[in-house]
């Protein structure tokens, strides 16, 4: 039997959240401590099952991990190898923990099995995998050509240096080669073919290299440069700053609610492109504050949720939560150049239209578009399936705020980048 949370319909209280770790930073600077040359202490990590997948990873890989009660976090790097050459290595459906250990194994070469759950064999790969075979590294598909799972084999090096990449799917193919090609300590050039999606994604990736020693040359997100004889070096302590994707829940509920909802572990400063969430509640009537460590957001008695026409491109993830604060705009409300979101952990065009109609609306789905038109009522008690995404169940349980009970399937499903979400969210009831 399917296992459910009722929400009721609840109003809210002046609150302050201390954000999980950031999903997107967690797994790149666990990957990027492993490659260094010394050992790097971690704070503030995100732990999740996208986190367990890249540890467990690791450790297979030959990585000393030492792990303390305050959860902090120690990792040996192994200066540029894996001293594990060989491994059979399950990522569930962690696509920041499957490209860019495919990118690294790839390029140090070895024998090794990457696998995941069955949505992760749905999701390409093929872009990456090209990418990779320029520059010498032996990949073969066990199933469908172009998806996971995948054999890595011993790299040769062919002399290449330029290596394109297709920019349109997945910011994380990007991602995977900018943090592999350095391990060759060759210079590379990585030219981008179309265009590229999710640039402040890539913007954490290239902060993160340089917090590790490795600055990339970033010419107009076109062409990219790494430097011959890089060698990644940790930071002796690295602090991980809270999600700004998990932040776009509770800051869209200041804005439904008009009560001041505070996130901190985020802020003003922040390196990932997600808070610019923030300033998108800004324009359609949220009152916004910023801080040095933390970002809060109410709405005036007198002011509306405004319909709003967004391309969402710079925000794919946080844009999810757009889609149901459409439902209190009084207006129909656009959401494009999101296409994107049909390779992540599900269709979720498909599935943000499948259940935003069960609550009433009207929904009209385009291939990288979604129209969503509220109800002049919301329905009651509608059952929403969450497709295994942590962000459809996450999203959804904001319906509660508008009025309307709501009841959330495989609500454990959270467990992906916020285990907690579920709890924390109950703490901000009146």
């Amino acid at each position: 039997m399917t296992e459910f949370i009722r929400l009721p319909a609840v109003t809210l209280k002046p609150s302050s959240i201390a954000l999980p770790g950031s999903k997107s930073i967690s797994n790149r600077t666990l990957l990027l401590a492993a490659l260094s040359d010394n050992v790097c202490e971690i704070h503030s990590l995100l732990q999740s099952d996208d986190t367990e997948r890249m540890l467990e990873a690791l450790e297979k890989l030959g990585i000393q991990l030492e792990f303390f009660s305050d959860g902090r976090l120690k990792v040996h790097g192994s200066g540029g190898q894996f001293p594990n050459r060989e491994a059979d290595l399950f990522l569930g459906n962690a696509g920041t923990a499957f490209r860019p250990l495919t990118a690294a194994l790839a390029i140090l070469g070895g024998d090794y099995r990457l696998h995941g759950v069955p949505r992760m064999h749905e999701r390409p790969i093929g872009d990456l995998v090209d990418a990779l075979r320029i520059a010498g590294a032996d990949i073969q598909y066990f199933g469908n050509e172009h998806y996971p799972p995948l054999h890595i084999s011993k790299r040769t090096d062919n002399g290449e240096r330029v290596i394109p990449i297709k920019g349109n799917v997945s910011s994380q193919f990007l991602t995977a080669l900018l943090m592999a090609l350095p391990l060759t300590k060759q210079a590379f050039e990585i030219r981008v073919i179309g265009e590229l999606i999710s640039k402040p994604y890539i913007d954490i990736t290239l902060k993160l290299m340089a917090q590790f020693g490795v600055a990339v040359v970033n010419e107009d997100y076109r062409v990219f440069k790494i430097p011959a004889g890089s060698q990644y070096h940790a930071p002796d302590r690295l602090y991980v700053e809270g999600d700004a994707s998990s932040a776009s829940y509770f800051l869209a509920a200041g804005l439904l609610s008009g009560e001041p909802i505070r996130v901190t572990g985020i802020g003003a400063d922040s390196i990932q492109g997600d808070v610019a969430f923030a300033r998108e509640l800004e324009k359609i009537g949220a009152t916004v504050v910023w801080g040095g460590n933390f970002i809060e957001v109410s709405r005036a008695a007198n002011q509306a949720v405004l319909p709003f026409d967004l391309d969402a491109n710079h925000i794919p993830d946080a844009a999810m939560t757009l889609a149901i604060v459409a439902l209190a705009s009084g207006g129909t409300c656009t959401l494009r150049n999101i296409g994107s979101w049909r390779v992540k952990e599900t269709d979720r065009i498909a599935a943000m239209a499948n259940e935003l109609r069960k609550v009433g609306a009207t929904v009209v789905e385009e291939p990288e578009a979604i129209h969503i038109t509220p109800p002049a009522s919301l329905t009651p008690g509608a059952e929403i399936d969450t497709y295994d995404d942590h962000r459809m169940a996450m999203c959804f349980s904001l319906v509660s705020l508008l009025g309307v009970p709501v009841i959330i399937n495989d609500p454990k499903c959270t467990y992906k980048t916020f285990p907690t979400y579920f709890d924390v969210f109950a703490s901000l009831q009146k």
